[in-house]
This record gives C-alpha cells, sequence and structure tokens, in this order.
C-alpha cells in the first residue's frame, strides 16, 4: 500500500452526526402511530406474557417422560368391565412397545460388541450373544405368533395354552 494517501478520495467519515431539522412544527404521524401502537397492543400483552412468565417460575414443572399407572391385567378384570378392559389393553400395548425397545437394545449392543471386536466376536461377545438370545426368546414367548393385530386377550389365550401344555409335559414326565 502507497505511503501517501489521496486524502480526498479516502474522507475521514464525520465526527458527529448531524440532527435532522424539523421543517414542520405538526408531530410526526408514524411516531404518533407507533406511540399508540406500544401503548394499546405491545404493553398489555408484553405485560401479561411476563406475568404468565413469573407464575412458571413460581412453579417449574420439569417434564420427563410420561409415566402411566400399573393397571389390573387382563385376567383380573370383572366381566362386562369394559374400561378395565381398555385399560388392559393399552398397558399390554404399553408393555409390548418396552418389549420391543429392550430386544432393540441388546441387539444394539450385540452389534456394537461385533463392530468393536471383529474376527474376536465369537469369544469375546459371548455374554453379549446369551443375553440377545434369552432376550428374544422371552420376547418371542410371550409375543410371538400373535401377528400383526395381537392384542391382550389373545396374548393371554396363548399364555394360559403354554401353561396347559408345560402342565402336560409335567405329568408325562411324572410318569
Amino acid at each position: 500500500m502507497p505511503e501517501d494517501r489521496d486524502w480526498e478520495v479516502y474522507k475521514a467519515p464525520p465526527t458527529r452526526t448531524p440532527v435532522p431539522e424539523k421543517s414542520t412544527s405538526l408531530p410526526n404521524p408514524v411516531h404518533i402511530f407507533q406511540a399508540a401502537f406500544s401503548y394499546v397492543f405491545d404493553r398489555p400483552v408484553t405485560f401479561f406474557r411476563e406475568w404468565i412468565e413469573r407464575q412458571h417460575a413460581k412453579n417449574k414443572f420439569y417434564y420427563y417422560h410420561q409415566k402411566f399407572r400399573r393397571v389390573p391385567d387382563l385376567s383380573e378384570c370383572m366381566e362386562g368391565d369394559y374400561l378395565c378392559f381398555f385399560e388392559a389393553e393399552a398397558q399390554w400395548r404399553r408393555d409390548r412397545m418396552v418389549d420391543q425397545e429392550i430386544v432393540a437394545i441388546v441387539r444394539e449392543r450385540f452389534a456394537a460388541c461385533q463392530q468393536r471386536e471383529g474376527p474376536n466376536q465369537f469369544q469375546n461377545c459371548a455374554k453379549e450373544m446369551e443375553q440377545l438370545v434369552q432376550v428374544t426368546k422371552a420376547y418371542q414367548d410371550k409375543y410371538g405368533d400373535l401377528g400383526a393385530h395381537g392384542n391382550a386377550r389373545t396374548c393371554l389365550m396363548k399364555q394360559k395354552h403354554r401353561m396347559i401344555e408345560e402342565r402336560k409335559a409335567q405329568e408325562n414326565a411324572d410318569q
């Protein structure tokens, strides 16, 4: 950059901003409209919002996830108690979703172990493999063969039939 600057091309900015001169004695209608808007609309809404925020600050509520109370199982519902049937069905669906997530988490842990260990996965991931086998077997015993439209009643009937088969197998083993 050259040492000798052309001061006419690069003028220094003004040190003070000039004040615009009023050409009339009447107030500016834009300023009147802004003030009226502020007093009529903005201030009451802002005051109300700040009041609500102060009330919420007093009573903080931390939302993590919804917790449902446990309801009676379908086998514990009285005959004709349709509300109990509905609640038991909803509880069964929530339990099924939780069990699906448990299977997915265990499967992810096993896959991560396989990825991490590489060729040594059979000896180093045996614990994860055994846990995955147990979890999937338990899930299959409870929810397997129900299909996409399975519900609490069919699951209960499946459990009942499985218990009857186990009892018969035990009686045959004793004889």
